[in-house]
């Protein structure tokens, strides 16, 4: 499989990612997802990407403060009565029944990892993937003057990927940073910032952002 840095990713940031005009959205770095003590991780899924990933979204979270940037706290938050009918179809027939129930309010799992929000920033609690989907992120960032997304988080292929092309959709100019976006396998990460970045975003990495930031 060809190597993510064979992708194009933009560098020089600086005239792009203007702290007023630009949020960084933290897309669902939450204990079901990142941590070995969550859902996936009970699983026996390896997390240590997601660990690599984390600390490169702190990285870019205490950047984004220090330059005035708005920072956006996407999380999933779930209950078995908000679960759809497509959702618990779709993983019946797939047969996995009962896999749907992740980040259940009041399991632990659907809480922040290693990450906090600070008033001031947006959270956005959500249902499924996208995190413009049902909720009111298009008019949040519209009122802060946003037009710029700088998208981080897991995973690559779900979350982020969705997120992204609603960003677009939404007409945000939208940058996912790649090495701050990890997936359940390289083959979906590489695929979804591939497709991502054919399609609908460009490619940068988190020295760029930080550095574009230090500037401002």
């Amino acid at each position: 499989m060809p190597d993510v840095d064979s992708l194009p990713h933009v560098a020089d940031l600086a005239d792009y990612l203007a702290p007023s005009r630009t949020a960084l959205i933290v897309v669902d770095i939450q204990v079901d997802f990142a941590s070995a003590r969550g859902v996936l991780g009970g699983y026996g899924v390896d997390m240590t990407e997601a660990e690599v990933v984390v600390d490169r979204i702190e990285e870019m979270i205490a950047a984004a403060r220090k330059a005035g940037v708005t920072v956006g706290f996407m999380r999933v938050m779930t209950r078995p009565e908000t679960d759809s009918d497509a959702l618990r179809t779709w993983m019946a027939r797939r047969g996995t029944p009962g896999g749907e129930a992740i980040c259940r309010i009041g399991s632990g799992g659907e809480a922040y990892y290693r990450v906090t929000p600070e008033p001031g920033d947006i959270e956005i609690e959500k249902l499924a993937y996208s995190s413009f989907h049902g909720t009111d992120l298009d008019a949040q960032l519209r009122a802060r003057g946003i037009d710029t997304l700088v998208i981080a988080g897991i995973s690559t292929d779900c979350c982020v990927d969705s997120t992204t092309r609603d960003a677009f959709h939404h007409n945000f100019h939208a940058f996912v940073v790649s090495d701050a976006c990890t997936a359940y396998g390289d083959d979906l990460h590489y695929a979804a910032l591939k497709a991502m970045s054919l399609h609908c975003a460009l490619l940068t990495r988190t020295a760029d952002v930080v550095a574009a930031w230090d500037k401002a």
